[in-house]
Parts: structure tokens; C-alpha cells; sequence
């Protein structure tokens, strides 16, 4: 009998059912570790220490514990001690083991899945514990419970005695818990102290310690009045940082914020239930599903600041959520719908207005959204996000009633309300104006008509690799402009006098401001959280002022617009200052004028010329203004790419720079007062233009 073509093409390939395997156990963590901790990488391996931490913090959540160490040893081992409960060491029924070889050595084992153990917890699948230990060298458990002292290790997972320190000792198998000592009665915890077993890791990883902080710090936040340490004992002297905050979800958001706040932190509490349905065992080992009422407790704070950049961050049980979820999908939501309704409510907008959208609100918002669910579902064994879908709409109530109660209702706040809603009223009237100006900066063909300002002498390229916009001070310096130029590809725009200084104006005043607008409708990248560096119609912005005060200040005026508005021009260095020269110097029988730059510049090149035995003819002419040039002069010195210089605009430190705005720029007169006051002597009154 012939068999049938598939079954003879299998033997053919040699792919049987002795090439299938089954991984039990920790045999499938130590294969595939990336699916448990995410990667392999120095961040696996840092998370590594996240999920002891998350199980000693359970403890906390759950009342039984009040401090937690994390100690980083000199051998590389970490160690996290806490003086919560301790883990149970009586024998489970079923598995026949005590409870910390079950939790140590078995998936999906713990005291998370419903069975009173903990009422809320940031550990889930119950393979935190026994991940860590199928990918150390060595771990050791010491637990303090009931009088006694535990102890038990591990090597890869197995259990068993080491006849040494560190995991390179000798390892003998062997099942059971010893007791090693007794403690008091009252002194309980679990001390878990683990090598990573480095050949499963990429060469070179290794623990994050800033990281380590973060979430230390973190953590101290979400859960108020738990005092977290981290000891490093790597160096000769030990290095010990304490975190411990009474203020909650408030302290945090103050932390996080980037900016000034333009309201006090807005705290926002409550709590409601949803019906889940569930798989669970029955009585007989059958698993059925039911629907269960979940309990979820909500804790928002939330602040608007004077800046452009949104930090929302985001936590389940204490376990940070980075790609977010239900929760904050929540929270967006109701936010966005309970500020359009207070802003018709407040006649901040009329009806008839267009409603704000979504990344209005967030401008300058720092806001941490957390919640407290019994088993929640997350996407994957990281908890990158939650997807319990009961969340959101619970989030979203307690967010909409209490947030439109602070606006509306609240006495004590309206005053700053209104100030947020005339703010995020602000971000849309940018964001409208901003599309406005994009739309219409777009390169026209020749069938349209530009809307571009007139007075802008523009380029012929569209080639933005090549092309440069000239800011020009005005018409004089535009008219020697356009004869100096390379009108293939350098435009210019002329400003009238000193632009509006946008650090003590309102985004609406900025684009009230006709100079202001100019630029930015010229630019066509748009302005603030909407700026699109890809569509910027030059590759280069060159500031061009005159070499006095009033060119110095208005080159300033114009770098603080760049910074507060379109800062990625700067970040991505393309903002410069022209650098014209001050001094045209003609030597008999020369062929050419010497240049300088600088008053020290000129009385080296006098000296030398000196030296030289050369003579200055007629009288040295000192540039007072760019239309003082003649436009070959202009183009030589200042504008053609080979003989010209041009200062790159750095962002530098940006919370210096933002300091220096504020001081030099702001509406806060009594500090720069002080600081012109203070720096006076330090000025040679002879270099002054007066």
C-alpha cells in the first residue's frame, strides 16, 4: 500500500516527534529569559532586582512592612532585605513543599492569585521570585518568621547547601528548609541575596544603579511613609541613599515637574468596582469561569506649569505602567472632556469655539495616575501597560467629577483654574495659528499665489540642505542685503526695530506681535509642541545685527524667541549669528583691506603692521551698522560661505539656559536689577557706543 504524498514527504525531511521538546520548570526561563525579564541586557538584569523589590514592597501595600534595603555587594551579588511577614515556610498540601522552595522553584506559584494573601500586589503571574532564581549563579533565602531563622540556596534553580561564601563554592543537591538559628518573636522579614548568572546575559551588562534609584525614589513616592535605602558596598566607604516621603502622588508630581507651575498640584482620590469574568478552580480541580467584582482605588495629582514639555506617568499596585494603558486612557479622556467643559463654562471660549484637543491639555502637565487593582492584566511579564478594562471608566469618573468640582465649584481654586484654562486656551490658539502659518508657508507653484510676507526677499532654491534665511536689522541692511546676497539660495528678512520680548509675553501676544508672526510664518515649522523641524523651509537661520547694543539686544530678543518657541532649531544647530566685522583697515600699497573683528583684534594687526614698517592709509573706519557696507565688503566679510564666520546658537545646558532667560528676560524685574547693579564695576565704560 502507498503511503500518501504528505506523510511520505515527512519521512523525506527527517522531522519527527523525536525533534519536538518540552522545557519544564525553570529549564524555559533559563532558554528563553528574554521572555521573562524582557531582554538580556543590562536592563534584564536590572529588572532582575525590580522583581524582588515589587514582592518586598507587596508587604508594604499590604501593611506588614515599613522598610526595605537594596544593597549592592562588592562580589556583584544584590541583596534586598525587608521586615514584612517573611515568606511561609510550613509545607503546601498539594506540592508537598514549604513555601519558599515552592515560590523559588515553581511558575506561576505565590500568594497573588486570589487566595487572601494579598489584597492588591505588584507581582502577578507569580514568576518574579523563581525567574530570579532560575537565572543566578547562586541565591540565597533567609527568612525570619515565627522565632526561628530560615535559610535556604539555590544554584540555577536547584535546591541544595554551598560549602562556601560566593557562587563558585562547592553545591551539593539537596531538598528541604534548614533552620538556622532562632530570632525574636517579633522580628520578622526575608533577606534574598542573588549572583546573575552573567553567561546568560550580553557581555559587558550590567546593573543600572541610576535606575535602581529611580525606582526606589519611585516607589517611596507611591507608597507613603515606606522608607527604601540603597547601600553600596562596592567602594571602600559605604555609599547609603534613604528615600522616604509622607506627601504622596502631590510630592511626586512636584519632583517631576520640568517647569514653574502656573496652579498648586490638584489632588484627585476615589474609588469604584467592576465586574470581571474570570477563570477559576472549582473544588474538583476544574477550571470555570465566573464573574467576580473587582474593588479599584484611584489616586491622581496632576499640575500645570509655564512650560511646553507633558510628563504623565503612570502605575498599577506601585508597578509603573511606561506605554500606559487603561488607566491613563482614563484619565485622558475625562481630562480633555472636564476642561472643554469648564472653558464654556468660565467663558474662557464661546460655544460656538472650536474645542481644544488633547495635546492643548497636556502642554506643561505633570500629573501621576495611579490605581489599585486586585490581579490586573497586563500586557506581558514586564507590565508595560495594563489592560484591565474596567479601569477606565472608573479612572475617567473619579477624574471628571472631581477635576470639574476644582474648576467650577471650589472657591479657593478658581483663580488658578482660570489661569489653566487660559493657558490651554493659549496652546490651542498657538496650535490653530501654528497650522495656519504651516499651511500657508508651504511652497507655492506657479499657479498660486504666495502668501508670504511681502517684504521678504526670498531664495530660488527649494533645496533646504542648502538654503538660508538672513534676519536682518532693518531696511538699510536689507538693501546692501539683497546686492550682497546669493539669491540662488540666501534669503532675507528684514525686522523693524526690536522685536516683542516673548519670556514675559503670552503665546497670544507673541503671535499678535506682526515681527514675531513674520518670522515664524517664514520659518513654516510652526511653534511650541506643534514645531516640525521637517518642515522648515531653510536649512539655516542666520541672525544679522549691527555690531552696537541695540543689535546686541535684539539678537538676544531673537534667540529668546528660537529658545521659548522653536527650540529644535536650536537643538539641531541651525540658528546662527552673523559675525560682522567692526573695523576696515587699508594699508598703503596694499591690495587688499584688513578686517577685524574685535577692538583687540585691531590693535594686534596696528601693532604688527607697525612691526612691519607698513602705514595706514586715511583714518580706520569703524562699522557701526550693516548698511554701512558696501554690498561687495557685506558679502566678503560677512555673507559668502567661504570667507564668512558664523557663531552656532548651542542649547547648553537647558535648565542654565532657562535660567538665564528667566533672569536676563523675564517679568521678575528686582533680580536683574541686581545682577546689572552687581556686574557694573566689571564693564569698561571706555568700549561704550554712547
Amino acid at each position: 500500500m502507498t503511503a500518501p504524498a504528505a506523510s511520505q514527504s515527512a519521512r523525506d525531511s527527517g522531522y519527527t516527534a523525536k525533534h519536538l521538546s518540552v522545557l519544564e520548570g525553570l529549564e524555559a526561563v533559563r532558554k528563553r529569559p528574554g521572555m521573562y525579564i524582557g531582554s538580556t541586557d543590562s536592563k534584564g538584569l536590572t529588572h532582575l532586582a525590580y522583581e524582588i523589590l515589587d514582592n518586598a514592597v507587596d508587604e508594604a501595600l499590604a501593611g506588614h512592612c515599613n522598610r526595605v534595603e537594596l544593597t549592592l555587594h562588592p562580589d556583584g551579588s544584590i541583596q534586598v532585605d525587608d521586615d514584612g511577614r517573611g515568606i511561609p515556610v510550613d509545607v503546601e498540601p498539594k506540592s508537598g513543599l514549604t513555601g519558599v522552595e515552592l515560590v523559588m522553584t515553581k511558575l506561576h506559584a505565590g500568594g497573588k492569585f486570589g487566595g487572601g494573601g494579598y489584597k492588591t500586589s505588584g507581582g502577578l503571574h507569580g514568576v518574579g521570585a523563581s525567574v530570579v532564581n532560575a537565572l543566578s549563579q547562586r541565591l540565597d533565602v533567609v527568612v525570619r518568621r515565627g522565632g526561628r531563622i530560615h535559610a535556604m540556596s539555590f544554584s540555577r534553580g536547584v535546591p541544595g547547601t554551598f560549602a562556601g561564601d560566593g557562587p563558585d563554592a562547592a553545591f551539593s543537591p539537596r531538598d528541604g528548609l534548614s533552620v538556622a538559628g532562632k530570632a525574636p518573636k517579633t522580628q520578622t522579614g526575608t533577606t534574598i541575596r542573588w549572583w546573575a548568572d552573567t553567561p546568560l546575559f550580553s557581555k559587558g551588562s550590567a546593573v543600572d544603579v541610576d535606575e535602581l534609584k529611580a525606582r526606589l525614589r519611585q516607589t517611596a513616592f507611591l507608597v507613603p511613609g515606606l522608607t527604601l535605602a540603597l547601600l553600596d558596598r562596592r567602594a571602600q566607604e559605604l555609599v547609603e541613599e534613604t528615600f522616604v516621603f509622607v506627601g504622596g502622588t502631590v510630592d511626586f508630581v512636584e519632583h517631576l515637574a520640568p517647569d514653574r507651575p502656573v496652579c498648586d498640584p490638584v489632588h484627585l482620590s476615589g474609588e469604584g468596582t467592576y465586574k470581571e469574568t474570570v477563570p477559576v478552580l472549582d473544588d474538583k480541580g476544574h477550571m470555570t469561569t465566573q464573574t467576580v467584582e473587582r474593588h479599584c482605588e484611584v489616586d491622581v495629582a496632576l499640575r500645570w506649569g509655564t512650560g511646553y514639555d507633558t510628563v504623565v506617568q503612570s502605575f498599577c499596585n506601585v508597578v509603573a505602567t511606561p506605554h500606559g494603558g487603561t488607566h491613563q486612557n482614563g484619565f485622558e479622556r475625562a481630562l480633555l472632556k472636564a476642561v472643554n467643559e469648564a472653558l464654556v463654562a468660565t467663558r474662557v471660549h464661546k460655544a460656538k469655539d472650536e474645542p481644544v484637543v488633547k495635546d492643548d491639555v497636556l502642554e506643561g502637565l505633570t500629573a501621576v495616575v495611579t490605581v489599585k487593582v486586585p490581579e490586573p492584566q497586563y500586557l506581558g511579564q514586564t507590565k508595560d501597560e495594563l489592560g484591565t478594562p474596567g479601569v477606565s471608566k472608573i479612572v475617567a469618573d473619579v477624574v471628571g467629577k472631581q477635576l470639574r468640582a476644582s474648576f467650577l465649584d471650589n472657591r479657593k481654586t478658581k483663580a488658578a483654574a482660570k489661569q489653566v484654562l487660559e493657558k490651554v486656551a493659549a496652546a490651542a490658539k498657538t496650535r490653530q495659528a501654528a497650522r495656519a502659518s504651516k499651511d500657508a508657508a508651504r511652497r507655492k507653484t506657479a499657479l498660486e499665489t504666495s502668501t508670504l510676507p511681502a517684504k521678504l526677499a526670498d531664495c530660488r532654491s527649494t533645496d533646504v540642505s542648502r538654503t538660508e534665511l538672513w534676519l536682518v536689522e532693518g531696511d538699510s541692511a536689507l538693501g546692501t542685503g539683497k546686492l550682497a546676497r546669493n539669491s540662488e539660495f540666501q534669503a532675507l528678512l528684514p525686522l523693524r526695530g526690536k522685536i516683542l520680548n516673548v519670556q514675559k509675553a503670552s503665546p497670544s501676544e507673541m503671535l499678535g506681535n506682526a515681527e514675531c508672526a513674520s518670522i515664524i510664518q517664514v520659518v513654516g515649522a510652526g511653534t511650541g509642541r506643534t514645531f516640525d523641524l521637517d518642515q522648515m523651509r531653510y536649512g539655516k537661520i542666520v541672525i544679522t545685527t549691527d555690531a552696537d547694543v541695540d543689535g546686541a539686544h535684539i539678537r538676544c530678543l531673537l534667540i529668546t524667541l528660537f529658545a521659548k518657541y522653536m527650540k529644535p532649531v536650536i537643538d539641531s544647530g541651525r540658528l546662527f549669528a552673523a559675525v560682522p566685522p567692526l573695523h576696515r583697515v587699508e594699508v598703503v600699497n596694499a591690495d587688499r583691506p584688513i578686517y577685524t573683528y574685535s577692538d583687540r583684534e585691531l590693535q594686534q594687526v596696528l601693532k604688527k603692521l607697525e612691526q612691519q614698517g607698513k602705514r595706514v592709509k586715511g583714518q580706520i573706519q569703524r562699522y557701526k551698522g550693516l548698511g554701512e557696507m558696501n554690498p561687495d565688503q557685506l558679502a566678503e566679510t560677512t555673507m559668502h560661505p567661504a570667507t564668512r564666520t558664523l557663531r552656532r546658537i548651542q542649547p547648553g545646558d537647558a535648565q542654565a539656559a532657562e535660567g538665564a532667560l528667566e533672569l536676563l528676560m523675564g517679568n521678575d524685574v528686582g533680580p536683574r536689577r541686581d545682577f546689572i547693579i552687581s556686574s557694573a564695576s566689571r564693564v569698561n565704560r571706555e568700549l561704550l557706543d554712547t
